[in-house]
């Protein structure tokens, strides 16, 4: 097998893996049980971290065989591949909007990192490390504090997301940095860097799973994916020293390639948002995800419980009550 197949083969498995975490995340964050940002009790959770560190494991090593320009565009494919898997594995089918929504993140964010070129490679300075670190936390928590401002669950949803893409995205810058400068002979000397690559990991990791907490899985899985590296692409054509391809027209080509991209994260949100209000959520703990659950009348409150006894055929008890505020 040659070395650029190779690279796709780990691309594809990749975006899989990165998919099947996604997928996990929203079935955790449905069930509505535990806590919102780390479910550290939930086998699942675990499962979820597992595949993502796979999925990380095997971009790292199809860059070893393959271009960036390649492998980057490949990895915007976890959208479209996390649709279909969500259907067939769990029976959450996505809409048409979805779809498109889906397909028009994939397709502009792909056209952009192919457009995206790369230089030698360079590290950055200490005090370009700090500030860049200080700004990276200062933009989190910024955008941290704005979810929690916003009353609609499913922008709190988008925002969050878009968080943890800063942080996974500038991760990626320090990654990038602690390669470059690493030596066997010191290999502690890039600790400061490594202890703040490990700080916005983590971050990211649990500001994407609060992300999926009553928003489905399209909307917020585009906009970590997409909100990453062109938070990743941004730093390296100021810091680093990149540019686009092509000069003047390539730089318009990816302007309309993130035009594409962000008018699908819109489209996303807009779907999903239409969809929270038309099926109304049921106050037993259970979430509506992706527009196909059914949720009873405005005004009602749905108890479920077991049913003393065996019974051969499934018996089902409801009792009005009457929402505080409301008659």
């Amino acid at each position: 097998m040659s070395p650029l197949l190779l690279s796709v083969l780990l691309s594809l498995v990749s975006a899989v893996a990165y998919a099947a975490a996604a997928i996990v995340q929203e079935r955790v964050a449905a069930s509505a049980a535990g806590p919102r940002y780390a479910p550290l009790r939930r086998p699942a959770w675990w499962g979820a971290v597992g595949l993502n560190g796979a999925g990380a494991a095997l971009h790292v090593a199809a860059l070893a065989y393959g271009p960036l320009s390649l492998v980057q565009p490949l990895g915007a494919l976890t959208i479209v591949f996390a649709l279909p898997m969500a259907a067939l594995f769990v029976g959450r089918r996505a809409g048409r909007a979805a779809w498109w929504g889906a397909v028009m993140a994939t397709a502009g964010l792909a056209g952009m990192l192919s457009l995206t070129g790369g230089t030698s490679a360079q590290s950055l300075a200490g005090d370009e490390r700090r500030l860049l670190a200080i700004g990276a936390f200062g933009v989190v928590a910024l955008l941290f504090g704005a979810a929690h401002v916003v009353g609609r669950s499913v922008l709190r949803a988008v925002i969050l997301a878009a968080a943890a893409g800063v942080a996974f995205g500038i991760a990626s810058v320090f990654t990038k940095t602690v390669a470059v400068d690493f030596t066997p002979h010191a290999p502690l000397a890039q600790w400061p860097s490594l202890l703040v690559l490990s700080a916005l990991a983590v971050t990211g990791l649990l500001l994407s799973q609060a992300s999926y907490r009553g928003a489905g899985l399209a909307a917020p899985l585009a906009t970590v994916t997409v909100v990453n590296p062109v938070v990743a692409a941004a730093v390296g054509l100021t810091l680093f020293g990149e540019s686009f391809r092509y000069g003047t027209a390539g730089t318009v080509a990816a302007l309309i390639c993130g035009a594409v991209a962000a008018g699908g994260l819109v489209r996303l949100t807009l779907d999903r948002m239409a969809t929270a209000e038309d099926s109304p959520s049921v106050s037993s703990g259970s979430s509506v995800s992706d527009g196909h659950t059914a949720g009873p009348e405005v005004r009602q409150r749905v108890d479920v419980g077991p049913v003393p006894g065996t019974r051969a055929h499934l018996e089902v008890e409801v009792r009005s009550r009457t929402v505080a505020g409301r008659s």
